[in-house]
């Protein structure tokens, strides 16, 4: 039997659907997942799928495609996980199940420049605080030539691959990778700091997807409403920022909690591909007003 790539990449996104697997980890559909898989396990470039849609596939190679997808269906792990590679923003980072997959909102905010206004040529300094596997602070440290990174998290395993990630992209000597809680690792004063903490509420940790529960729950989770992390970063970061240091905040679709837990706080919102009350950018003086 042959069959074209196209092809079985439309019978591997009905493999897919029937399975009711769930998405978010990079793509948003069975397509576009069938066509990731199926690209990643021919060793094609993940945007080549025009140039290659009508070539004919061995059965081995439609063997490999089938069983990759079938691991996909059965374990209920995020692709990244199985292909120990994630995109972010065009660039490639290597992720395994120790570091949540890296899909922050923030690094579109890194790449359109949303973030620059407020920055200026003092911007020396930046944290990435709950780093996961890096993603964030490599993105900032290639958007911003000039600054030096610093990144923090909680977690050891996490920093085994974020260290991965900062070598992968040689920025060994502008990325300083730190473990600890919070901000208790922080090193003097930051212009910005990024942060895309854990801040699901309990009710939707409950009702998470498969493919989320395989991630380290320590990333995820936020107390009862979500803003546990959140509470104890927004008071201690002002003696972290420098006088014209702001925070960059992701706080997902936790937004009513937020306004809720904070309700006098200012804050600006940031327009992002998901919508204007994803991610939040809040100024020193804000915070100590």
């Amino acid at each position: 039997m042959t069959s074209t790539l196209i092809a079985c990449i439309e019978a591997q996104a009905a493999r897919l659907t029937e399975a009711g697997v769930s998405f978010g980890h990079g793509t948003s559909n069975a397509f576009d997942e069938a066509a990731w898989l199926a690209l990643w396990r021919l060793s094609l470039p993940l945007n080549s799928l025009d140039e290659h849609a009508e070539q004919d596939l061995t059965p081995t190679q439609l063997a490999e495609i089938e069983t990759l997808v079938g691991e996909r269906i059965a374990t209920r792990k995020p692709a990244a996980y199985l292909t120990r590679e994630a995109w972010l923003q065009g660039v490639p980072f290597y992720v395994d199940e120790r570091a949540i997959v890296p899909r922050s909102f923030i690094a579109e905010l890194i790449a359109d420049a949303s973030i620059d206004p407020w920055l200026s040529d003092q911007t020396k300094r930046v944290l990435d605080l709950c780093t996961g596997n890096g993603s964030l602070a490599v993105l900032a440290a290639m958007a911003w030539p000039e600054v030096e990174v610093d990144a923090i998290d909680l977690s050891p395993d996490a920093l085994a691959v974020a260290r991965i990630n900062v070598d992968k992209h040689g920025l060994q000597d502008r990325i300083r990778l730190l473990q600890g809680d919070g901000l208790a690792p922080a090193n003097g004063e930051y212009d910005l700091i990024l942060c895309n903490p854990p801040y699901v509420n309990s009710g939707s940790m409950a009702k998470l997807p498969a493919e989320y529960l395989a991630e380290p729950e320590l990333a995820l989770a936020g107390g009862a409403d979500g803003m546990d992390f959140v509470r104890q970063l927004l008071a201690a970061a002002p003696k972290h920022l420098s006088a014209q240091g702001v925070l960059v905040l992701e706080i997902g679709n936790e937004r009513e909690f937020f306004e809720a837990a904070f309700p006098q706080l200012e804050v600006a919102w940031m327009e992002a591909s998901a919508g204007d009350d994803q991610v939040l950018l809040v100024t020193k003086d804000s915070l100590n007003t």
